[in-house]
Parts: structure tokens; sequence; C-alpha cells
């Protein structure tokens, strides 16, 4: 397989579409674009510079120097891990940092922000062998992407995935909430105003409600070997 391809992964949440683009990047020595990352990168930036703190969020500030915020990925054949670069420097390990995730939902929600992402994820995918998911990966960022899954599953076994999730962690929770919580996070992301849960015409769907992740992987990379050849 030497030509390489964009793949576009969207869909509901709960479905596993971070392990699954994860698995296919890592099979494929593939960059996988970590979109949560980035937007962690550029709050870590902004929070070094002082244009956000406890008491302040300097929107116009942000803004201004938003343009010389460089974010991009490596993957580490040693650890055989993604790593986040911002601006030539490895942040992965700060940016998981508690005051980072304290900041980065407000500042994803910045147009401008946004749309400074979109732009580095296409410069990412000139040369291909990127992997991404979301939920407008296969409608807005990468709409000419070679390979566009949508990913599906029934309600009560993406419930059921996030509570065995959960209760492995030691946490105290109750199945019917998380039902509930994942139907609304359901009418939420096809109801936003901002780039809604939209299955691409060209997209295929992969129910994997009955499919273990290796199932899932010998279905995808045999798509990906016809997407290949195909060119």
């Amino acid at each position: 397989m030497n030509k390489k391809i964009i793949i576009a992964i969207d869909g509901y949440s709960s479905c596993g579409k971070s392990t699954f683009a994860k698995s296919i990047a890592r099979e494929l020595k593939y960059i996988y674009i970590d979109s949560g990352a980035m937007y962690r990168a550029v709050t870590l930036c902004c929070m070094r510079n002082g244009y956000i703190d406890h008491n302040q969020f300097d929107l116009n500030a942000i803004l201004n120097n938003l343009g010389r915020m460089q974010v991009w990925f490596n993957f580490n054949n040693d650890t055989q891990v993604n790593e986040t670069i911002l601006n030539s420097e490895n942040v992965e390990n700060e940016i998981r940092g508690i005051e980072v995730s304290a900041h980065v939902s407000k500042v994803s929600q910045i147009h401008e922000v946004r749309e400074r992402m979109v732009e580095l994820q296409r410069q990412m995918g000139a040369n291909k062998g990127i992997v991404m998911d979301g939920r407008d990966i296969g409608t807005v960022v990468f709409p000419e992407a070679e390979l566009k899954i949508f990913m599906t599953a029934s309600v009560d076994i993406r419930a059921q995935r996030r509570y065995d999730e959960l209760i492995a962690k030691g946490d105290k929770v109750v199945f019917g909430e998380i039902k509930r919580n994942i139907i609304a996070r359901d009418i939420a992301d096809e109801n936003r105003d901002i780039s809604p849960l939209r299955r691409a015409e060209d997209a295929i769907v992969l129910d994997n409600s009955r499919m273990s992740v290796k199932d899932q992987m010998i279905w995808v990379m045999d798509l990906i070997e016809k997407r290949i050849n195909a060119g």
C-alpha cells in the first residue's frame, strides 16, 4: 500500500470513533489528526502568553496571534504514540493537564479558532496519509477524502459501552442516566448551528453494534485496499 489516502470518520458519540481511527492510523503508519489535541495546544499557547488565566480571557489577543500558532502531529515510531507539536515543541504531555482542561472548552467555541484549525488540518492532509474522526470531517474538513465512514450503533449498545467504561474506572453511574445523556447528545450533535453531524452522501455506514474492534479492522482494511488500488 504505497499510495496514501485520506480517511474521514464521522458518527455518533460512544461509537468508538477515536479508538477505530487510531487503530487504522497505527496499522497504516498514518498520522492521526486529534482535533481535541489541537484545541488543547492552542489553549496552552494562549495560557503561556498570558491571553488566558483564571481572571481574564483576552479574545482580541487570541485572534491577533492565532495565525502564529502552528499545530501538527508526529508519529513516534519508538513509542508508537502520536505526539502533538506546537510551534516545533512536543507538548503532548503538557496539553493533558488540568489547567488546559479548564479552559479548552471556551477556546474551542471561538469561530476563528475553529477556522484556523480546519486550515491546519487541510494543510496536514495535503500529502495524504491521515486519519481523522469527528462529526463533520467528511462533509466539511475533508469532503474530498478517498474513504469516508459514518459510524453508528444502537443507543442501548452505546450506553452499555459507556457504562462499562466508567464502571471499570471506578465511577458510580446509572445506566438509564447514561442512555438519556447519549440521546441528548445525539439530538444536540444533529441540530447544532455550527457543523452539525451529517453523513456525507458518499460515506459508507458502519454499524458496529455487533462487531468487535478486530472485526471492524478486517472490514476497513479491505475497503482501504480497494480505495488504494482503485487509483
